[in-house]
């Protein structure tokens, strides 16, 4: 091999060990987050790309990122508790501080054996929320990893189940609809006991004789902007300036066909459509368009 060849190979070589370190330091859960509750309920395993959170009658368990985001993709392969999940909740969330927060929501209701899992999702803006939107899957979650994501940048928030868009919420502020897109978020996840109302409005409770309840996550990403509160600005990610696609994107044809399939077949509760909820008339923003 000449001299030339070889030192391509070898910087071929060179990127490509980069490129991994780079994968691994976006989905390390022990450099990324901390633990919020339950420290004895979370376990890392495999230098901290795969982690587990339980629930029993004493304790729940949490964590939340290190760093705060303002726009981005994060994406998280999460397997959820399998039999009799009754009264449990795995949350999946992005949120601001304090009490005029901003809050992009993916919550995950148990159920008994055999009954499909609810993802009821929420878009909070400035403390409000009341914008529910709650689907079945298409799938058995607790069998397998399955990626939910989260695409958040100035124009759209999108929720996307592999890929899939299940929903999505525009920037309509010039209708006077708050759009969460000042207020950088942490990624947050926990796995508690919500018995008084997650399974049929209450009536079905924790069967703590099954615990404990676990949920796992591996292959966390954030494609993300990292804000930097000292500088009052935030910085591109090493993977972010590679895959930035997030920054314009937006539903194209095949997103748009594939959202109405899972909005048809698969979502059993809309806040655009509760009429007796909002008797005086629906929000603004579910007069604009039928993908909300």
């Amino acid at each position: 091999m000449s001299s030339s060849s070889l030192q391509v190979v070898m910087l071929l070589l060179a990127l490509f060990s980069l490129s991994a370190l780079v994968a691994a330091s976006a989905g390390n859960f022990g450099q990324d987050f901390d633990i919020t509750w339950g420290n004895d309920h979370v376990k890392m395993l495999d230098g901290g790309q795969f982690l587990t959170l339980s629930l029993d009658n004493s304790s729940g368990s949490a964590f939340q990122s290190k760093n705060e985001y303002l726009f981005g993709r994060i994406d998280m392969q999460i397997k959820l508790v399998s039999g009799n999940s009754a009264g449990t909740v795995t949350t999946y969330y992005l949120s601001s501080q304090g009490p005029n927060h901003d809050e992009i929501d993916f919550e995950f209701l148990g159920n008994l054996s055999g009954d499909p899992y609810i993802v009821h999702t929420n878009v909070f803006t400035h403390g409000e929320g009341n914008r529910e939107q709650q689907f079945y899957l298409w799938f058995d979650p607790t069998k397998a990893f399955h990626t939910y994501s989260f695409i958040w940048n100035s124009q759209v928030i999108m929720f996307l189940v592999d890929n899939i868009p299940i929903r999505v919420f525009n920037n309509l502020k010039s209708l006077g609809v708050p759009f969460p897109n000042s207020q950088p978020m942490r990624i947050y996840s926990s796995l508690w006991n919500a018995d008084d109302w997650a399974t049929r409005g209450g009536l079905v409770k924790t069967d703590w004789t099954k615990a404990p309840f676990i949920a796992s996550y591996k292959n966390f990403e954030a494609n993300a902007c990292i804000w930097s509160s000292g500088s009052s600005s935030c910085v591109y990610n090493s993977n972010s300036l590679q895959t930035n696609t997030w920054q314009d994107e937006a539903l194209d044809a095949t997103g748009r066909r594939r959202i109405r399939w899972v909005q048809k077949k698969y979502m059993i509760y809309n806040y655009c459509t509760d009429l007796k909820r909002f008797p005086q008339g629906l929000p603004p923003e579910c007069k604009r368009s039928k993908l909300r």
